[in-house]
């Protein structure tokens, strides 16, 4: 959604279709064998193609593989520009793992859930949060349209830390927003 034309958002603004709960979750993890890079590409054009002129920038996107665990860096971010694809370790709500086990078994886009959502996004406006710094998501679906009510952002969050894969086996859970560790929240936003 633009506000304004003075608004007008750019790349760093944009998961570009983030496609972030979805693009990837509908691919098996085999999908995701050598070359990664390649394929990674590929779901990312594909996907700014399926949004067509509802994203427009397109340079960069964000993609979540949420059939992988939480142990794994599984949010890739896609410079179709540079051909590089930067990977990234981020959560999913506890809704989607009730027994939290870092293994994410259902999408909700209902209020209350502490689920996430698949679909893609478009990245709206950074703000200071409870977290700290944290941007605000706009879901583009009819599977995520309630990402502004339910307050789903991108966010650093401790329980975010890959540090936690050492003792606990997995990254902690949001309720429904897409944590990130603190250290790496800049880079991914």
């Amino acid at each position: 959604m633009i506000e304004s034309q003075a608004q007008k958002v750019g790349r760093r603004e944009i998961l570009a279709g983030s496609v972030a709960a979805a693009a990837l979750s509908i691919l098996p993890s085999k999908a995701l064998a050598a070359p990664v890079d390649a394929h990674l590409i590929d779901v990312a054009k594909r996907n700014l193609e399926r949004m067509g002129n509802r994203i427009w920038v397109k340079d960069v996107v964000g993609l979540a593989d949420f059939s992988l665990v939480s142990a794994e860096p599984r949010f890739f971010i896609v410079n179709l520009v540079a051909g590089s694809v930067t990977r990234y370790y981020v959560t999913h709500g506890r809704g989607s793992d009730p027994q939290h086990d870092g293994w994410l078994k259902a999408f909700s886009n209902d209020p209350g859930s502490n689920a996430t959502s698949r679909g893609a996004y478009l990245t709206r406006n950074y703000y200071d949060g409870k977290h700290g710094l944290s941007m605000r998501l706009t879901g583009l679906e009819s599977d995520n349209n309630n990402a502004e009510s339910r307050a789903i952002v991108v966010h650093g969050a401790d329980y975010a830390n890959p540090d936690l894969i050492r003792t606990m086996g997995k990254l902690g859970r949001s309720e429904g927003c897409f944590a990130f560790p603190r250290e790496k929240l800049t880079e991914v936003i």
